[in-house]
């Protein structure tokens, strides 16, 4: 009871998991049908972005909708320029339901892969 009532009020500790950039491009390798989301702006996206990252903008009013269309049962990693907004998201999702979401620690500026 408590943690479901925790987990509905954000409270204890994060409904996500946080990844390392390392951490991510070793299973970028292993997992062909990983799922990349990327949550900054369309702008910040064209200027580079991890490769096969879906961009949904999670500053814009129709975010919720978005992630909502995705299949909850598929594992996502979700960064943003610095980890925060990434981090935000990966509370939204978890709280509609997502139960594998990781949060890219350091966001796209700690990944040293190539951007496209």
């Amino acid at each position: 009871m408590l943690g479901k009532l925790l987990k509905i009020f954000g409270g204890g500790g994060a409904a996500y998991a946080s990844i390392s950039a390392s951490e991510l491009q070793e299973t970028l390798k292993k997992d062909r049908k990983a799922q990349l989301i990327d949550v900054r702006s369309p702008g910040e996206f064209q200027s580079g972005h991890i490769s096969k990252a879906k961009n949904i903008n999670v500053m814009a009013p129709g975010f919720k909708s978005q992630i909502e269309a995705l299949d909850k049962t598929k594992t996502y990693y979700v960064y943003c320029r610095s980890g925060m907004r990434s981090a935000r998201a990966c509370k939204i999702m978890a709280k509609s339901g997502f139960e594998n979401v990781h949060n890219l620690k350091g966001g796209v500026m700690a990944w040293s892969g190539k951007l496209v």
